[in-house]
């Protein structure tokens, strides 16, 4: 991608963010340092970072791996991740760089007209559940609020990320190239289910000062019902 193409995808991806801060649309990369196809989807999932209205992840798999190269930040759980929403859609098969918005819309990585058109459609709704975080020390407090009742409940997960780092490739698809990455998930556990009814609160251990993303998902790699983030 040349510095011109590069400039004008950032600058039509920031002019585009229509969410509201309050309510971000969760965007997950599904991506690989083995994937010779994923460094524009990377680039466009670092833009996504820098917005307000979207909360953008990058999750590492390691199927590629076997290609020369292991990914440091690969995780097969990130694997399995991706495998659920293949399920849940009743898709067969999984490829990277693959992007899902709102845990819903399944979409290629590198296709930033698309990306944008989907997280617009995301923002234009309003989101099932408000979701708080507050940090204390090493405590998480966790508040969602559903705003009618949610139909099969939900999961609240806890998710930590690595803002940014940048990784020299030595053998593989991708040798000899520099690549950065960006809000790299590092974990991602289930911390409460939720019958959806009302107010819920639950507090988690995180350690001090690590980034963190809550999400409230419908069961079954269900759509992403609401979402918070501290830094």
């Amino acid at each position: 991608m040349t510095r011109l193409a590069q400039f004008a995808t950032a600058l039509w991806l920031a002019v585009t963010g229509t969410a509201m801060a309050d309510q971000p649309v969760v965007v997950e990369l599904f991506t690989s340092q083995g994937c010779s196809s994923c460094p524009p989807a990377d680039r466009i999932l670092g833009q996504l970072a820098e917005r307000d209205d979207v909360i953008a992840l990058g999750y590492h798999v390691d199927y590629w791996d076997y290609l020369g190269w292991k990914d440091k930040f690969a995780d097969p759980a990130n694997t399995q991740r991706q495998r659920a929403y293949a399920r849940a859609k009743g898709e067969r098969s999984i490829y990277t760089p693959q992007m899902i918005i709102g845990g819903k819309d399944h979409v290629i990585g590198s296709k930033p007209m698309k990306i944008s058109e989907l997280i617009r459609k995301h923002a234009r709704g309003n989101a099932p559940v408000q979701v708080r975080a507050k940090r204390s020390g090493g405590q998480l407090l966790i508040e969602a609020q559903a705003m009618k009742s949610l139909r099969g409940g939900a999961v609240v997960q806890l998710v930590t990320f690595l803002p940014k780092s940048t990784v020299d490739v030595r053998r593989g698809e991708n040798a000899g190239r520099k690549l950065a990455y960006h809000n790299i998930v590092q974990s991602h556990r289930v911390v409460g289910n939720w019958d959806g009814r009302g107010a819920y609160r639950v507090k988690a251990k995180v350690a001090p000062g690590v980034p963190v993303v809550v999400l409230v998902q419908a069961k079954g790699a269900g759509p992403i019902l609401g979402a918070a983030m501290l830094r």
